[in-house]
């Protein structure tokens, strides 16, 4: 994602740079018809969408990229728990090597996949919820029917699903990014946009996430989405909870960081957001290594991650709870790194966002 940034930053710098890049903004123009012509499809009942008879709570964006959904998945079923529910979790399964059309990642006592038919994102939830069910698979609505007739689930949490409008939903999330919610304001390819802002009419709530205590830049995207959309909205950081020892599952303290040389890398979509995260904690940062989001990591690359460890007298490596997942089939590497475990915080409050999704459910 940071490439991504990146390239899309590139095509707006000059006009030959936008002269080169031409292509990718008539795409865009395209891209965006097309979407106009699905969503009315569906506004028109052109296109039926189905309803289960469970609730549907999506948790998405209209954006590409990080913005905290996975976390946002965990924190949530972990929040409908508490109040009685039975949760599932039903995901498409991105890059995952799905045999089936419906693949249990996790039936809600014991995990039934590996990182290569499951997905990273669908196993760090099942590692990370234990016994809430963890289903992938493309049709979200027959996934659903088999979380509710075999799993006796009684609400169903959409992963990544905002444009998924085949199903029905009860409650729609979108998850911004606070410092840029629409990216360069264009879709894509030219930008980030999977659909025009507008799109936010359709949600119920939308959280902005990473901003991170930036009060101005906080304003500044609250006055822009207020012209799309004027669905509560709540502020959201993912916030460090604790090491996780690669060997033993252990959870140290954070505190275990201070002063410490540390080799970190990630493939996610937003790494300078995890290196930042780590100085905060205290940490020296010898040696920084990004790989692009979902990455899939080889015997070069693990050879790499431990050459640079050495050059830089690291004390320890450390790397996301993600990326910790796509290492299982490694052990002798995971045994001899940490894991930063991270969840998520509401702004204003967690019981204040759980109070308003209890109450659109009962409405």
């Amino acid at each position: 994602m940071a490439n991504l940034k990146t390239f899309i930053t590139d095509m707006m710098e000059s006009d030959e740079t936008r002269g080169a890049y031409a292509p990718f903004f008539f795409l865009s123009i395209l891209y965006e018809r097309i979407m106009r012509l699905r969503n009315y499809c569906f506004e028109a009942s052109i296109i039926k969408s189905r309803r289960l008879a469970s609730p549907v709570i999506s948790i998405g964006n209209i954006t590409v990229g990080g913005t905290g959904k996975t976390p946002m998945v965990i924190m949530l079923a972990g929040l409908l728990k508490k109040e009685g529910f039975r949760p599932a979790v039903l995901s498409r399964g991105y890059g995952a090597k799905q045999k089936e059309r419906i693949n249990i990642v996790s039936d809600g006592t014991k995990i039934l996949m590996g990182i290569q038919e499951a997905g990273d994102e669908p196993l760090l939830m099942a590692q990370s919820l234990g016994d809430v069910p963890v289903i992938t698979g493309k049709n979200r609505y027959r996934t659903g029917r088999h979380a509710t007739d075999n799993y006796r689930a009684n609400i169903l949490l959409l992963d990544d699903a905002f444009q998924h409008r085949s199903l029905k939903r009860d409650i729609d999330i979108v998850l911004l990014d606070g410092a840029l919610p629409f990216g360069n304001g264009y879709m894509l390819p030219r930008g980030m946009l999977r659909e025009s802002k507008g799109a936010l009419k359709r949600a119920d709530i939308v959280v902005l996430t990473g901003n991170d205590g930036d009060e101005k830049r906080s304003e500044e995207a609250v006055k822009a989405l207020r012209k799309y959309t004027g669905a509560p909205l709540f502020f959201a950081s993912r916030k460090p909870d604790s090491l996780i020892d690669g060997k033993t599952g252990d959870k140290l303290p954070l505190d275990s960081l201070k002063a410490k040389r540390i080799c970190a890398f990630s493939g996610i979509a937003q790494p300078e957001n995890f290196r930042k995260t780590l100085e905060g904690l205290g940490g020296t940062i010898v040696s920084f290594i990004p790989f692009p989001d979902h990455h899939v990591y080889t015997e070069a690359d693990i050879e790499e991650i431990g050459r640079r460890a050495v050059e830089s007298s690291a004390e320890i490596i450390i790397t996301t709870e993600k990326d910790g997942v796509k290492l299982i089939d490694v052990p002798p590497f995971l045994h001899d790194i940490y894991l930063l475990r991270i969840e998520m915080e509401i702004t204003p409050s967690n019981h204040e966002f759980t109070t308003l999704i209890l109450e659109r459910l009962k409405a």
